[in-house]
């Protein structure tokens, strides 16, 4: 029996699912068990769309269609909890949900239940080793111009290895490093260049382990390489899932390799410092102090005031939020004013994701994401608050907003001090 903590291969015993899966079904398997003996009414994961660069997101009541989801798609960017929560509240709330996340997905869905988004008793989460994404339109254009290929022939891809993988629909495999990808990106403000997404260069969670299975082909080595799935068990719950799917014979097990976790080990190791080194170069070409605050002001006024960025932060969910406000904001005035988003900073920094929706779905590509992160990185190291990690509330979760508050920042009165007081 599996218990917290236990490092596992695992795979499907289905030759459809096996058939279909790249790294031996397991997490496949896991789901369609979850379905079919009632732990879950439903699963909400990735199908891929119109092609490999077309992610869409799918509630699935039905076991026989779990065959259907993508499992990893690079070249998809959506963020999922926040998706799955606009499912839920137009079927049932309450629904019992088995879902297949990402690190920057699981630590948003954490700070969505502190806000009671999500009731995390109701949901098992399967976390997945992430090396990041790559946009869309960024893949195409590697396709094309890095790799010589025709982006539309392309029905797989990969990171791997340090490297973007695809394959064609007449099985020419072709690969490029990541590292020559982003050697290039040396306007980390303006043109990033090639390669992975900005918030995914930062990222410092590439085994989420607040989840319940951690699972990944990281440290998966010998004859099961690409015949099994490295699974960490992370909670009771996660536990139960997968003893059950064993005891009906849905998936199997083995302990993992030693080889293979120190492997695994090593791989995770090389990620976060590579994480370390981006977020050097990122927050250092933003500066500090008057320095970083005319840059977020020259690139902000550019907005346009769509509030895309809200709408898709997992963070934002102020029943009446204050950039909305006539006398902080006045109607149709385009760009609106700096204080817009320094209100906004000041309501979720401290809770930043680094998810990149922010930024990913800006329609004038501001780098909204680096600034909130390196906002965030400043409250972390001041307050040793890590959001996303578990279910600690939040620095700023205890202040009390009010009207008149809002008014004084606005206004920019020296009152606004009395207020805080």
């Amino acid at each position: 029996m599996a218990g917290k903590g236990d490092l596992l291969y695992a795979w499907t015993t289905n030759d459809e699912l096996r058939e279909k899966a790249e790294t031996g079904g397991a997490v496949t398997a896991l789901l369609r068990h979850a379905l079919e003996s009632g732990m879950v009414d439903a699963v909400f994961a990735v199908r891929k769309g119109a092609d490999v660069y077309d992610a869409m997101p799918a509630m699935i009541t039905d076991p026989a269609e779990i065959g259907g989801i993508a499992g990893s798609l690079h070249c998809g960017t959506l963020l999922l909890p926040k998706q799955m929560r606009r499912c839920l509240l137009s079927t049932d709330p309450n629904m019992k949900i088995a879902t297949v996340l990402k690190g920057c997905d699981v630590k948003a869905i954490y700070e969505m239940a502190k806000r009671n988004q999500v009731n995390l008793d109701n949901i098992i989460i399967i976390g997945l080793n992430c090396g990041g994404t790559i946009r869309p339109e960024t893949a195409r254009i590697i396709v094309r111009e890095k790799l010589g290929l025709d982006p539309d022939d392309v029905v797989k891809e990969e990171i791997d290895k340090g490297k973007f993988i695809v394959i064609t629909k007449d099985g020419e495999h072709a690969s490029i490093s990541i590292d020559e990808l982003e050697e290039g990106s040396e306007d980390l403000l303006g043109d990033q260049g090639l390669g992975r997404r900005s918030n995914c260069r930062r990222c410092k969670i590439k085994i989420p382990r607040q989840v319940d299975l951690a699972c990944g082909n990281w440290g998966v080595i010998g004859e099961k390489a690409g015949n099994a799935t490295f699974v960490e068990v992370c909670s009771e719950k996660g536990a139960n899932l997968l003893n059950a799917a064993v005891k009906t014979g849905a998936v199997a097990t083995e302990p993992a390799n030693p080889k293979g976790i120190e492997i695994r080990g090593k791989v995770e190791n090389a990620m976060l410092k590579l994480g370390d080194k981006w977020r050097e170069r990122y927050f250092g070409a933003l500066g500090e102090g008057t320095e970083r605050l005319n840059k977020i002001r020259e690139q902000t006024s550019r907005c346009i005031k769509c509030y895309s960025c809200i709408e898709n932060c997992p963070i934002c969910y102020c029943v009446e939020c204050s950039t909305r406000k006539d006398y902080l904001v006045e109607p149709g005035v385009i760009p609106p004013p700096f204080m817009f988003h320094l209100i906004r900073f000041a309501h979720i920094s401290d809770s930043c994701v680094n998810c990149g929706q922010c930024e990913e779905l800006c329609p004038v590509e501001i780098s909204n994401s680096v600034f909130m992160h390196a906002i965030q990185t400043d409250l972390e190291e001041l307050f040793g608050f890590h959001p996303g990690e578990d279910m600690t509330p939040p620095v700023l979760a205890l202040v009390e907003e009010s009207a008149e508050r809002d008014r004084l920042i606005a206004t920019g009165s020296d009152q606004i001090f009395d207020v805080f007081r």
